[in-house]
């Protein structure tokens, strides 16, 4: 007597549900192939006369450093106080900078690891007042 598993053989390599994946994965790229958008070139018009555009220049940055004890340093230059909350002379000299070169001047604030987060409100509180546009935090 023979088992029963004996008697139903091997079946093979059952080819039959690779082609059905196969289709799947075609019609799928071929519907995303068809979604893609197609890159166009543009006319562009030269006059006889090229002039250059504008350059744009951005201005060196304005580095605001916090140290430990509170004092604020504006590109290496302590300005105020340790203990004022009201940053005056940081004010003052944003104000002029902005003034002079546009809201795109970039400022950095770069606080010490130990700088105390209302120290660091009460800077970002005068660059708002001062209309510094670009401003960003450095290490």
């Amino acid at each position: 007597m023979t088992s029963a598993g004996s008697e139903e053989g091997d079946l093979g390599l059952q080819i039959a549900p690779m082609v059905d994946v196969v289709f799947a994965l075609m019609l799928f790229f071929m519907a995303s192939a068809g979604s893609q958008q197609k890159e166009k070139e543009l006319g562009i018009a030269l006059s006889g006369t090229i002039r250059p555009a504008p350059v744009d220049v951005m201005e060196t940055p304005i580095y605001l450093k916090l140290e430990d004890s509170g004092q604020v340093l504006f590109n290496e230059l302590p300005v105020d106080g340790t203990k004022t909350k009201e940053l005056n002379e940081l004010r003052g000299r944003l104000t002029d900078v902005i003034s002079k070169f546009g809201e795109k001047q970039p400022v950095i604030i770069v606080p010490s690891p130990n700088t105390r987060h209302e120290r660091l409100i009460d800077v970002l509180n005068t660059c708002t007042a001062s209309g510094v546009k670009s401003l960003s935090f450095g290490s």
